[in-house]
């Protein structure tokens, strides 16, 4: 009986402790399990994160592509929902390349981007692709939106057939890659997370489950 009692004392501190331990787990997986979206089933993570352009802020990347009717209509979505976002958030949009049509495309945002008529244009190019059925791929069918914003002629040619421009085109290419993109329009979180349509479940839930992992990037900035 002496010697059952003794086990008995011996063993109390290691069952309290045990006992300590499971209750602290439970707050941790409760957490878990209130998350509303999850790695794996609603966003996948990006094996190899790649660098954003502000470590001090929040990016987040609209990957798309202008040829793209499901970017069509998540354009104006996109729109509204950056105008909705806190100044710690920095907004970039990645044209998609993996064919030759993609690349011209590419090269019109970046031509936009370095004339700086981007936000006046932007638009533009998605309509005359999708309502007036326009190509655009030819110089001649391109200019027009630009001469709408003063661009001349000869301004216009020398910055689509430059080598800044063919540059940004190719770490697009590279930056798309990287993320490991699989259609258009995809959403990319601070380089670390990557968001489908087929994943969140629509467009508009893309938006309510990168404004999960913008708050998920903002508690982590906080606590570093």
């Amino acid at each position: 009986m002496i010697q059952h009692m003794k086990t008995k004392w011996w063993l109390a501190p290691l069952i309290t402790m045990a006992v300590i331990s499971a209750v602290l787990l439970v707050p941790k997986q409760s957490a878990i399990a209130q998350e509303p979206y999850i790695e794996g089933k609603h966003y996948v993570a990006i094996k190899t994160p790649v660098r954003t352009l502000n470590p001090k802020k929040i990016e987040v990347t609209e990957v798309f592509w202008y040829g793209c009717g499901h970017c069509n209509t998540f354009r104006p979505i996109f729109e509204q929902w950056k105008k909705q976002q806190a100044e710690d958030v920095n907004i970039q949009h990645s044209p998609a390349i993996w064919r030759n049509n993609m690349s011209t495309h590419a090269k019109i945002y970046y031509t936009a981007k370095a004339l700086n008529v981007l936000d006046a244009t932007h638009k533009d190019i998605f309509d005359a692709i999708h309502l007036q059925k326009k190509k655009m791929l030819k110089p001649d069918e391109i200019f027009p939106i630009f001469a709408k914003q003063g661009i001349e002629r000869e301004k216009f040619d020398k910055t689509f057939s430059s080598f800044g421009v063919n540059s940004m085109v190719q770490q697009a290419n590279a930056r798309a890659r990287s993320y490991g993109v699989t259609g258009t329009p995809e959403v990319v979180v601070n380089g670390k997370y990557r968001i489908t349509a087929g994943m969140a479940g629509s467009q508009v839930n893309m938006l309510k489950v990168a404004e999960f992992l913008v708050n998920k990037e903002r508690q982590a900035l906080s606590d570093s």
